[in-house]
């Protein structure tokens, strides 16, 4: 009788939390205790990625690092070199997610195109053939010499392709299109993600590249497949649309730079052009007196500061529960605010809906926008109008504070060159008025409390009208 030989498996099932390998399906993970985290891994006879990497580590002095190793390239974008804290770290991988259509690919091809590299660069697409990329790159306008383009989301074959072209950038589009035997028959699972986000990051750490992954975003809003993926990146970013061709790129995350920049854009035919001068983006010019439930604010966005107008709307609940409507504006703050008008001004807002939006469709997180918003809800609500050309910022507190904001003299020197002579802020610091002073700043009116903000911009017997309106409302 001849001895039987035994068959190699095919497949292990291999715990996507902790790495454990079993040979049969379990439905929790003996090694680290995670239910359901078991995924069939094919086994192909070849040494494993892990073991692979298991030569003898060593380590060296951190003060015989070369702090130049990490320098920047330029994306060919100011805008996208702004939210990037001065362009893209080298040995970095960025992030960007986005509705369908809002422009990713567009604004990836062309910094593929524009970067100021000297190097080869490679656009990997797993959704759209050569010719439909190199269509897009014509309607662009964009050169393609240095450009290298490969189709396909198996990991095994664009790592191939990257040993042997060594590129500066690497453009993954999508990352959701990876896939690998190694990480499971199923395409777009979490462990896929994982492990060939993986693989191809710890290529660029080895190496002086960049590596870019454009990724969708799930109805929420937020960057479809495991949250462990945004840890692994260096930089996320999220692509917003505004209304009409406007775009704003904002960091959710940045290791080499701030997150409070903004980059704003414009979508059009023949690409996606940085905005350079945003400051009449968002203002809507208006001949004569305002209308009721208009205000504008002086907001800073990063580096930048903005005038926003906002605008407001105020009617009777349709239910017993008076709702907010906001999505330019939290609507947390929203409501805060109407309380604390309701609060210190006895206006009553708790029986009315309460709508909030922002001109030109940005978003506004800034704490200076306080002071605007409870100026336009006051006007919504008691149908008197602003004067004209007045700007207004400062911080709302429970008790109808207004606190001192950020770089004053910025936000007054902003509204001043788009021609608005009167500024309401709260009480600021010695210097900062003698600084304004100095400059040659008048119509700065200073207050303490929104019902000195009121009575300044309504009229001195803006308290007295308040009670009537509300007595009558």
């Amino acid at each position: 009788m001849g001895i039987k030989k035994s068959r190699q498996r095919d497949t292990v099932f291999v715990c996507s939390a902790c790495g454990h390998e079993e040979p049969k399906w379990l439905g929790r993970c003996p090694e680290c205790g995670e239910w359901n985290s078991l995924v069939e891994t094919a086994v192909n006879g070849k040494t494993s990625a892990r073991a692979a990497r298991s030569s003898i580590p060593r380590s060296f002095p951190l003060s015989q690092v070369d702090s130049q190793a990490g320098t920047r390239i330029g994306s060919g974008s100011a805008e996208l070199d702004r939210v990037l804290g001065g362009g893209v770290m080298k040995r970095s991988t960025v992030l960007i997610g986005g509705e369908p259509g809002i422009g990713k690919s567009t604004l990836l091809l062309q910094t593929a195109a524009r970067a100021a590299v000297r190097g080869r660069v490679l656009y990997v697409s797993g959704e759209e053939a050569a010719g439909q990329v190199k269509m897009r790159a014509d309607r662009l306008g964009l050169s393609c010499e240095r450009i290298e383009i490969f189709c396909s989301g198996i990991l095994e074959e664009i790592q191939t392709v990257i040993e042997a072209l060594h590129p500066v950038i690497v453009v993954i589009d999508s990352v959701q299109t990876l896939y690998t035997m190694e990480a499971g028959l199923v395409p777009g699972t979490v462990n896929q993600l994982k492990y060939c986000s993986f693989e191809l990051i710890s290529w660029v750490k080895e190496h002086d590249s960049v590596l870019l992954l454009a990724a969708h975003i799930t109805k929420d809003g937020i960057i479809a497949g495991p949250k462990t993926l945004e840890h692994m990146v260096d930089t996320v970013l999220y692509f917003e649309q505004a209304d009409g061709e406007q775009r704003f790129l904002r960091a959710s995350k940045n290791r080499f730079g701030s997150v409070d920049e903004i980059g704003i854009f414009t979508m059009t035919a023949k690409g996606i052009y940085a905005v350079e001068d945003p400051s009449l983006l968002f203002l809507v010019r208006r001949e004569g007196a305002l209308p009721a439930g208009v205000a504008t604010a002086a907001v800073l966005e990063g580096s930048r500061t903005l005038l926003v107008e906002l605008q407001a709307l105020t009617v009777p609940a349709k239910g017993s529960i008076s709702r907010v409507f906001s999505d330019r504006i939290d609507q947390a703050r929203v409501s805060r605010i109407a309380a604390t008008i309701e609060k210190c001004l006895g206006l009553r807002l708790s029986d009315n809906d309460i709508y909030v939006n922002v001109s030109g469709g940005i978003r506004i997180g800034e704490v200076g926008v306080d002071l605007a918003l409870a100026a336009c809800i006051y006007s919504a609500r008691t149908g008197l109008s602003l004067p004209p050309r007045s700007a207004l910022a400062g911080e709302l507190t429970l008790a109808g504070e207004v606190m001192p904001v950020r770089r004053l003299s910025s936000r007054v020197k902003t509204a001043r060159s788009l021609g608005f002579d009167s500024f309401i802020c709260p009480a600021a610091d010695k210097n900062a008025t003698e600084t304004l002073a100095e400059d040659g700043e008048d119509g700065i009116s200073s207050i303490k409390d929104l019902k000195s903000a009121i009575k300044i911009l309504f009229s001195p017997n803006a308290a007295d009208e308040t009670r009537s309106v509300a007595g009558t409302l």
